[in-house]
Parts: structure tokens; C-alpha cells; sequence
């Protein structure tokens, strides 16, 4: 089945507001910003995002926060937007945060049809207890703070309960795919993305290099077509990384 369609536009087209989406990358490595900034155009708001982090001001989710497109957002870091910081704390923005581990867990756990899994991170915090913020009013005061989590003992240790997450779409970005959704993630840009593509009902992927069916060598493949629906070959360019740094040559050059 040739899953590859002619743009990005065309690919997250018919993605309805109010629509959830698992998104891939982490930080600014590996995130779909082609697929990211078409859905800007398109429109879509009041969406229900899950990913690593949320981008940064003015790049990646970022752009769609700043446009004040996403209504709540699942996540296991937030400390490179500022509009993240100011939106969750006036009230407008609903953030549950989660381990790093168990996002990556909850994600795959969702793809693979587990609805549940009994995890030791984040027992005896907020995370299992219940009462982080979720939600601030205004004025500062809590809105919607997360609840209480079962918790169960094995083996002499405590654990608690977590969901698997499945989302209506996942935006991923892979470096090599084929028409059948094939796809080959280079280095660290396979983080949360192949993760992110299990967990979503319909997948679309956008890709650096786009080659025929049987180039890629089975053994190769990170994540299956079968986890994939729709593919955009979008090019290598456009790339960004959240800061840049330099250092005096030697010579003091």
C-alpha cells in the first residue's frame, strides 16, 4: 500500500480541533516541524498534545502554544518556553507532568494495546499520591489538581498504576522511510518517536529521504509501516537546536 501523500498540508488536513496528538522528538532533536507548522495553517485548535516537552517559544509545539492551539498538554519537561510557563501559570493552559520513563512506557504501553502497567516511579510523591496541578484559576489558586493513583504491593515493593496513552494522531519525523511507512530514525532522533507513532490511531510521518519498498533492509527498520498511515517527504533542511553555544578557538581565535 503506498502510504505517501503530496504535503504536509495535505497530510494533517483533515486533523479536527479538539483532536489529541502524540508528538515525537526531544527537545528540538527529531520533532516533525514540517508536519507541526502545517497544522498551524490549517487551523486546528483546542488540541490535546503529549509529548517529551512542548518545544520552545516561536519553534516546534511551541509555534501552535503561541497561538494558543493547544488546550492541555502531557509532558515530562517544560523549562525552555517561557510562554509554556506563563499559560500554565495564568490559568490557561492545562499541563500534567510525567517521569520521563513512564511517558516513554504509557506511550508504548498504548501501542501495544496494554491498557495498564504497575511502575516504581514517582511511588510515595505527588506523581502516585495525587495533587499536582493540573490546572491553576487566574488568580493562582488550584483548579484541577491530578488524582489519586492506585498503588500495589510486589514482591515487598510498592508500585503504582499507570495508563497506557493512545492519541487520535502522532506527528513523527524519521530520516529514511518507504512507501509503505518503513522508517529508519538516525541516532538520537529516534527518541521519543517511534513511541510516539505506536501510540497514535492514525500516524503520519514526515520523512528526510523517501525510497521504494524493499531499499531498506528489514533488519533496519525501527519502526514498522504497520504503525504508520500516511508519509511526507519533506527534505533535510529547516533544523534547529534549542541553544547555541560557542567557545574561543585556541590562540584565542
Amino acid at each position: 500500500m503506498d502510504k505517501v501523500v503530496a504535503s504536509a498540508a495535505e497530510a494533517v488536513r483533515d486533523i479536527p480541533s479538539g483532536a489529541s496528538l502524540a508528538v515525537g522528538g526531544f527537545g528540538l532533536n527529531g520533532i516533525p516541524h514540517n508536519l507541526i507548522s502545517a497544522l498551524l495553517a490549517q487551523g486546528a485548535t483546542d488540541l490535546v498534545t503529549v509529548s517529551n516537552n512542548c518545544g520552545v517559544d516561536g519553534w516546534g509545539l511551541g509555534m501552535l502554544l503561541d497561538a494558543k492551539r493547544i488546550r492541555r498538554t502531557t509532558g515530562s519537561y517544560v523549562g525552555e518556553n517561557k510562554e509554556f510557563e506563563r499559560q500554565y501559570l495564568c490559568g490557561e493552559l492545562e499541563v500534567e507532568l510525567v517521569p520521563q520513563g513512564t511517558l516513554a512506557e504509557r506511550l508504548r504501553a498504548g501501542g501495544c494495546g496494554i491498557p495498564a502497567f504497575y511502575t516504581p516511579a514517582g511511588v510515595g510523591t505527588q506523581v502516585s499520591d495525587g495533587g499536582l496541578p493540573w490546572r491553576y484559576t487566574t488568580d493562582g489558586h488550584v483548579a484541577v489538581a491530578s488524582p489519586k493513583k492506585e498503588t500495589r504491593t510486589f514482591h515487598g515493593r510498592e508500585y503504582v498504576l499507570e495508563e497506557g496513552i493512545v492519541c487520535d494522531y502522532a506527528l513523527v519525523r524519521a530520516s529514511i522511510g518507504d512507501r509503505h511507512g518503513n522508517l529508519i530514525f538516525h541516532k538520537a532522533t529516534r527518541n521519543f518517536n517511534p513511541l510516539c507513532a505506536m501510540a497514535g490511531k492514525i500516524t503520519i510521518a514526515e520523512v528526510e529521504e523517501l525510497v521504494e519498498p524493499g531499499a531498506i533492509d528489514p533488519e533496519q527498520v525501527h519502526l514498522p509501516g504497520i504503525f504508520v498511515q500516511r508519509v511526507v517527504q519533506v527534505g533535510s533542511g529547516g533544523k534547529r537546536i534549542e541553544r547555541v553555544t560557542t567557545r574561543k578557538r585556541n590562540g584565542g581565535q
